[in-house]
């Protein structure tokens, strides 16, 4: 039978090693609010919240565009807003074009594997597979195509410039 003593001993040198986790990404942070990480594009630089009032900032190397099933997003430097289970709310710094005109997403919200977007008064769904990855700025998820577009481009350049 183990003493009292031991367990209060082996509890106190293990807090240590429980506190020093490291810390979680803000992909992970989503994630804890049952989000899916692929609502943040790669490249997150770093990010603050406020878990008492779920207040947060995720902070981008620059400004970030892609397409995605014909849909244009941007995300600015900063993205701010509130979190909670299955919402995010006051949302600054994402913009997707909808016709000629860019407008804000202000709320997301998840309802099962449906993730609702909105820029207002007007929202769309969309199934929450589609924000299982993250997507890359400029390229979304076809980033294969533009690197081999590129490569291609490079290849047609010196077959001219050695003729």
């Amino acid at each position: 039978m183990t003493s009292p003593m031991a367990l209060l001993s082996f509890l106190l040198l293990s807090l240590p090693l429980l506190s020093s986790a490291a810390p979680l990404t803000a992909y992970e942070a989503l994630e804890q609010y049952d989000f899916p990480a692929g609502l943040l594009p790669l490249g997150v630089t770093g990010y603050t919240l406020n878990e008492d009032t779920g207040e947060f900032e995720v902070y981008l190397g620059k400004t970030c565009s892609y397409s995605v099933e014909g849909y244009d997003l941007q995300y600015k430097s900063t993205i701010s807003g509130k979190i909670s289970k299955d919402k995010l709310t006051d949302l600054k710094g994402i913009s997707v074009k909808v016709l000629f005109f860019w407008v804000n997403i202000v709320e997301v919200t998840r309802d099962g594997d449906d993730m609702y977007l909105s820029v207002g008064i007007l929202s769309a769904s969309f199934d929450i597979s589609g924000f299982v990855e993250s997507p890359q700025c400029g390229c979304g998820f076809d980033c294969n195509d533009i690197a081999t577009e590129d490569i291609t481009k490079e290849k047609k350049m010196n077959l001219v410039s050695s003729l």
